[in-house]
């Protein structure tokens, strides 16, 4: 009677969270399987049942493909750049011997005070034609008159790399943070550079914290319709913006779960594989 009670306490605990995230996470998702397999008639109305036209129209549409191999090469061009620009940053930040890291990481997380939506929009006011950057090059004479920078796939990737790059500088802060300074001192006691310490021990024990970052990033940046709905241009639709468009503009919740169901299978199969390689927590280091 003990040893069953005993085995049973840590489930009695967890069941508080478990129940949470049944109803919160698994219950949703399952609707969303369910309303897959649905139909939207002609009128409007939507037929229940177990039928395949909405995966069939999916995975046999060129449309859809290429959108979402669009969507995941500007996810991948995003986390390379947030990683080049970010571990600079991150380096500086965990190698400084100032007393106001402190205050340097508040600056690094003050974005996120800011909504996201807001931050993307700033972008118009930059980067416009009667914005900031164009005002400027005109003044200057560089340019005769306004040029277009808005709307495009390049803009959109900026916008994307504003948004993502705390996230991965803060996973790669606490992996060179976590690294013994003692192990430095060592290496250049043995006779190699500062550039050789970096390449053979300091990047090594940091790449933890920069697939991390990378994970992060990459699954944010193709997960989101914002930013290309705000700074892109019809042709830079990402795959998310579909099911946005088939949820809230078509409303074929049936078509929007199809859509949906897929993104999440093939993001969740790179988190698999990260799990596989890495470990997933890793990215819980970096929140503490």
């Amino acid at each position: 009677m003990g040893e069953t009670a005993g085995a049973a306490r840590p489930w009695i605990l967890l069941s508080p969270a478990l129940g949470a995230i049944g109803f919160l996470l698994v219950v949703p998702v399952f609707f969303v399987i369910v309303y897959s397999f649905w139909l939207r008639s002609a009128t409007g109305a939507e037929v229940p049942g177990f039928h395949l036209d909405n995966w069939q129209e999916v995975l046999s549409d060129p449309f859809y493909r290429d959108i979402l191999l669009s969507t995941l090469r500007i996810a991948a061009i995003t986390t390379l750049s947030c990683a080049v620009l970010g571990y600079v940053p991150a380096y500086f930040i965990a190698t400084s011997r100032t007393r106001h890291k402190t205050l340097l990481l508040l600056l690094l997380i003050l974005p996120f005070w800011i909504s996201y939506i807001i931050r993307t929009m700033s972008w118009i006011n930059i980067l416009g034609v009667s914005g900031a950057l164009n005002q400027l090059l005109v003044a200057t004479g560089i340019i005769s008159e306004p040029i277009q920078m808005l709307y495009n796939e390049a803009t959109v990737i900026l916008g994307l790399v504003h948004f993502l790059l705390p996230f991965m500088v803060l996973n790669v802060y606490v992996s060179l943070d976590a690294i013994d300074p003692n192990l430095a001192d060592a290496s250049r006691s043995l006779g190699a550079s500062s550039m050789q310490t970096f390449r053979e021990v300091t990047l090594p024990l940091s790449l933890p914290g920069l697939a991390a970052g990378g994970l992060l990033c990459f699954v944010l940046a193709a997960g989101t319709y914002i930013t290309p709905l705000v700074l892109g241009g019809p042709r830079d639709a990402m795959f998310a913006n579909l099911v946005f468009e088939a949820i809230i503009t078509q409303l074929n919740w049936p078509l929007g779960s199809a859509l949906s169901i897929v993104l999440l299978i093939i993001l969740g199969g790179i988190v698999a594989v990260y799990n596989r390689l890495v470990g997933i927590g890793q990215i819980a280091k970096s929140f503490g």
